[in-house]
């Protein structure tokens, strides 16, 4: 079987070499040519903040390397195949998550590329191609960056003079691994040449493709799917569908060699009597002479009767003959042509991967260089403003924001930048140190009082006064009432005056004794109000902070719970409990706090 390879320059040189040792015949054609795109530092800044960052391809990987970018340490490599993984670490030293699907849908079905709201995300493609992934992160809420760093382009050529070509080499299947590829070849031919494009087998990377060329009306039945890209996926596509191939293949049986029939020699009746007549005046003499002028005759006419029939055999064998010289020179032109194109092949294929051995020894010397470089530049080279940056940032947050996780997570973002250069021990042990205080401070459990709090105040409706209800006031008679007699006017005005004195004052009597304080309705109102409203202030300190109001409120409110409700009631007994735990709470929202580090960095910044 021949196959024909289109991959890029450089790409097909392998799995040409691997169907060979097969058995195949293998033509490489390139019908892409890629390449590398220059890319301004504005557009490769996103890459030192990125949080996770996808390769396409490997050319992707290939053409950022050129450009020698500063990469985030920190951030999640991705990419699409093994290959491409394979290619990250060669590069850059470090793994990247494959998924076991190699393609677009595989990738977004991670874990890890599940929940990107709001994380910096860094796409590295070629120029066009899908948009699956960028339209999927975008719609998870990732903050997606798109670094083009290479294109593909058609080879300038006629597509006309490659089907010429492949026709007569006779290629049999294609290698097809991207769907510009497919443009590539379909584009610009005529009918007949389509036909006999559409008749041959394709070998495609993925099932995007296979799509692909059913729009170019090829037959599902000549299309097989192999599991990715490489080459030993494509290997074995090509090696499982061989079999079948060959076995399909139609034997052309041998024309049969249809000799022509001998003709055969008609008898001559030589011997027919002729008639005798009697006639007078020949002689014995004449007779005899007839006689022998017939068989001489005879004689002659047999000769060149058995001359006639041997020339005709001869030429029957001289055509076959020739027939068959002409079959041998068929299979000796036919053999010679493909010694010719065998070594040709041969020696493309020689070339191409001293070529390519070539082109990776270099590739690889750039990336020790590149790596020198970074290392070198990582050693020597630490600016002090970061540095400095980032201790005043742990000192904000710890005495402005009283932030003491948050000072702690600066001080160790401050500590792996220092752990990649040398001589910034002194300054990384104080951090140390301020560490093991910071991580020491607990924090105060502001919910879980709030919260408290919260409950005892939904409680105080339910609290029972330790007041008592007044008795009824006895009626009596009122023994001042004037009389209207005129003779008691002396009765009359001694009565006036007694009730001049009791308009001043009053006086009450009540049956039973009164023992309890005596509240309204309305004072116990609004003793509930002001327990509900200390209780409230107590929450509001929490929240604000302040310890000291945040005692006050909760002391007085365990006061007037004390002082105006039975202590020997459920509810009252568990107020007060909940209120003497809160009082014994340690509320201290500003420990005294000094940064060890801060006097290193300002020793080692001078």
């Amino acid at each position: 079987m021949h196959i024909l390879i289109t991959r890029p320059e450089g790409k097909g040189t392998e799995l040409a070499l691997e169907l060979q040792q097969a058995g195949y015949q293998t033509t490489l054609c390139p019908v892409l040519t890629l390449d590398y795109l220059t890319v301004n530092s504005s557009e490769l800044a996103p890459l030192e903040n990125a949080d996770k960052i996808i390769f396409i391809s490997q050319d992707a990987v290939h053409a950022l390397l050129k450009l020698t970018p500063t990469i985030n340490k920190a951030a999640q490599l991705y990419a699409v195949g093994q290959q491409t993984a394979d290619a990250v670490y060669e590069a850059f030293g470090r793994r990247a998550a494959v998924p076991k699907q190699h393609d677009s849908e595989g990738l977004l079905e991670l874990k890890t590329l599940q929940d990107v709201e709001l994380s910096n995300i860094v796409l590295v493609k070629g120029e066009g191609g899908r948009t699956t992934i960028a339209k999927t992160l975008k719609q998870r809420g990732a903050l997606l960056n798109q670094l083009v760093v290479y294109k593909r382009s058609a080879i300038e050529s006629e597509p006309g003079k490659w089907m010429d070509h492949w026709q007569t080499i006779d290629v049999e299947g294609i290698v097809i691994t991207s769907n510009a590829a497919v443009d590539a070849i379909f584009n610009g031919l005529n009918e007949p040449q389509l036909a006999w494009l559409k008749e041959r087998q394709f070998f495609v990377a993925s099932e995007r493709i296979a799509d692909y060329l059913k729009q170019q009306n090829v037959a599902r039945t000549q299309i097989h799917i192999a599991a990715g890209a490489s080459d030993s996926a494509m290997f074995t596509c090509i090696n499982q569908q061989g079999s079948k191939m060959s076995e399909a293949e139609s034997k052309q049986p041998a024309k049969p060699v249809t000799a022509q029939p001998e003709k055969k020699a008609q008898t001559a009746n030589t011997g027919a009597k002729a008639p005798v007549q009697a006639k007078r005046g020949i002689s014995k003499t004449g007779s005899l002479a007839l006689l022998i002028s017939l068989l001489v005759a005879g004689a002659v006419g047999y000769e060149f009767y058995l001359k006639l029939n041997s020339d005709q055999q001869s030429a029957v064998a001289l055509t076959e003959l020739t027939d068959e010289n002409l079959r041998l020179q068929q299979q000796i032109d036919a053999l010679k042509s493909a010694q010719q194109t065998m070594q040709h092949s041969l020696y493309n294929s020689e070339q191409k991967v001293t070529d390519a051995l070539n082109e990776s020894a270099e590739q690889t010397q750039q990336q020790l260089q590149a790596a020198l470089k970074r290392a070198e530049q990582q050693t020597f080279t630490l600016n002090p403003q970061e540095v400095t940056s980032l201790q005043r940032m742990a000192e904000f947050k710890l005495w402005a924001e009283h932030d003491y996780q948050g000072a702690a997570a600066v001080l160790s973002r401050l500590d792996s930048l220092l752990a990649e250069h040398p001589g910034t021990g002194a300054i990384r042990q104080a951090i140390h140190q301020d560490l093991q205080t910071l991580n020491a401070i607990e924090p105060v459990a502001v919910e879980a009082i709030y919260l408290k709090l919260h409950g005892i105040n939904q409680k105080v409706d339910e609290l029972v006064f330790n007041a008592i209800s007044l008795p009824e006031e006895v009626v009596k008679e009122d023994p001042n009432q004037l009389s209207e007699n005129v003779s008691e006017w002396r009765q009359n005005l001694a009565k006036s005056w007694q009730q001049f004195k009791d308009f001043f004052v009053e006086v009450r009597t009540r049956e039973d004794m009164v023992i309890a304080p005596f509240l309204s309705e309305q004072e116990r109102h609004l003793v509930k109000q002001r327990l509900s409203l200390y209780l409230a202030q107590a929450q509001d300190a929490v929240l604000s902070k302040q310890s000291s109001v945040y005692f006050s409120a909760v002391d007085a409110a365990h006061s007037l719970v004390k002082d105006y409700f039975k202590q020997d009631d459920a509810q009252t007994k568990a107020a007060l409990k909940s209120l003497a735990e809160l009082s014994k709470e340690q509320l201290d929202f500003s420990p005294k706090v000094s940064l060890q580090s801060t006097e290193q960095v300002k020793e080692w910044a001078q």
